[in-house]
């Protein structure tokens, strides 16, 4: 990573001085002295990537997970020539404007493109043979927890291979318990540093109900110290996004702030531009597209409105019409009932894999999602988002228990987590989940990852009917 970030900002920087002194002399004028561009670049060279280490973009423990390591990566990248323009400009050292509107964007983007690279190869080796062994000590509830989390994330390498609980459990069978070895040998530090060596462990978590005093878990870090085993101290709350996390050391306990979500504000102000703008622009290049949709609508069979226009639930419990491309016969909705016990969604959602109601067209519609094109106006009126939970029916909203409400918290939208992750595949929990975990942690960068991973969810098809 270190060779080819080298070779990124190398390459940035020498194609920026090529494209602006491609006819005239690349000689930079600092009083009397005259200085090769050749020298300049190479130092801007240097300095970019030790801007990149210094930021600790390279670090382990952010490789392969999250978008951290890109935020760090571009942080440190407009840092280094914001300070360059500010010498620039304070006389001291006056590098052409054109040379660093090219050299930023260009290494900026070579950089991202070879960190995703790398990121991608990194996750087929971990989703392989290089992981790290993890062994997880706490109660029977939160080790189980703690297990299942990590065994759902193998693109971060931590595979949990032992558990260590301090008394027998209660439960009679605990599935994440009984697929690895585990102790229950009370909270001794020597019986755990006997089954790290044993096991050949390389990180120990210790979850909530470890039973540990504070002293004993610092002598447990001293003893995995030693032995060049690292330690992690899982916190109990879950599907938090790690900028919301803030931890500040007060006396020597390091105090986790969780910020309450930002539904509002200028993040609020912020994403409702974005989809005016995006809505907007949607509408007139996908114009064309729509027209010929609704031709081909109505001179399918049978006969119906080219538009299907729905009541749904949306932002703190408003009621909005929802448009949509009509992909069913005009009687569908008296079919529904007749067709509950075949539905293939999950146990609030109905949905059928091979829906007898959609028509011909429809079913070309549904499988690219083209019939919900027509929502773009939902969006652009202000009823819907790009990005948010999916809206509901009122029939559905009344099935809700009562943390699932929180989904209303913010505009249903065309797309959104659970759209992306499984669509009509998943189980109505899991869907609340990432529903959930998108109105707790939204942001516009999250927003603009959904949409792009909505696009490889269309292209691949998984779960559209």
């Amino acid at each position: 990573m270190a060779t080819l970030d080298a070779l990124c900002v190398l390459i940035a920087a020498f194609a920026a001085q090529g494209a602006r002194f491609f006819e005239s002399a690349a000689i930079l004028q600092i009083e009397d002295h005259q200085i090769s561009y050749t020298l300049v670049s190479t130092i801007i060279s240097v300095a970019w990537w030790l801007a990149l280490w210094l930021s600790s973009s390279r670090s382990s423990n952010i490789l392969g997970v999250g978008s951290e390591e890109y935020r760090r990566v571009t942080r440190a990248s407009i840092w280094l020539f914001a300070c360059l323009c500010l010498v620039s400009f304070t006389g001291a050292l006056s590098v052409a404007r054109g040379y660093v509107l090219i050299a930023l964007p260009v290494g900026l983007v070579l950089l991202l493109i070879e960190r995703w690279t790398l990121r991608h190869q990194l996750i087929r080796k971990r989703r392989g043979d290089a992981q790290v062994r993890v062994m997880v000590i706490g109660d029977e509830l939160s080790t189980s927890h703690l297990i299942r989390k990590l065994n759902a994330a193998p693109q971060s390498g931590l595979a949990p291979i032992a558990a260590y609980l301090p008394e027998e459990p209660v439960a009679e069978w605990i599935p994440e318990l009984t697929s690895i070895p585990w102790r229950a040998d009370g909270m001794d530090i020597e019986s755990i540093r006997e089954v790290v060596q044993e096991l050949s462990v390389d990180m120990v978590a210790v979850s909530t109900g470890h039973q540990f005093p504070p002293e004993d878990l610092r002598r447990l870090g001293w003893v995995l110290s030693e032995d060049d085993v690292g330690l992690v101290i899982a916190p109990p709350m879950t599907d938090i996004a790690a900028p919301r996390f803030h931890t500040q050391p007060i006396n020597g306990v390091p105090l986790i702030h969780v910020a309450a979500p930002n539904m509002h504000g200028s993040a609020g102000a912020m994403k409702r531009l974005t989809d005016i703008v995006l809505s907007g622009l949607a509408l007139i290049v996908l114009s064309p597209v729509m027209a010929l949709i609704a031709i081909s609508i109505k001179l399918d069979k049978p006969a119906g409105p080219v538009l299907f226009v729905q009541e749904r639930i949306g932002h703190n419990g408003s009621t909005f019409n929802m448009f949509k491309f009509r992909s069913m016969m005009p009687d569908s909705h008296e079919l529904k009932d007749a067709l509950m016990e075949h539905s293939d969604g999950n146990s609030v959602l109905f949905k059928m894999a091979n829906d007898p109601r959609v028509t011909r067209v429809g079913k070309t519609l549904r499988r690219y999602s083209l019939d919900e094109l027509p929502q773009l106006f939902n969006v652009f009126r202000g009823d819907m988002s790009l990005v948010g939970p999916r809206p509901p029916l009122r029939e559905e909203v009344d099935q809700y228990e009562a943390p699932v409400h929180r989904r209303l918290l913010v505009k249903p939208g065309i797309t959104g987590l659970w759209q992306v992750s499984g669509r009509s595949d998943l189980s109505w929990a899991d869907s609340t989940r990432l529903d959930l975990y998108y109105v707790e942690n939204w942001s516009v960068g999250f927003d603009l990852n959904i949409l792009a991973r909505t696009v490889q969810a269309v292209v691949s098809k998984n779960g559209a009917y």
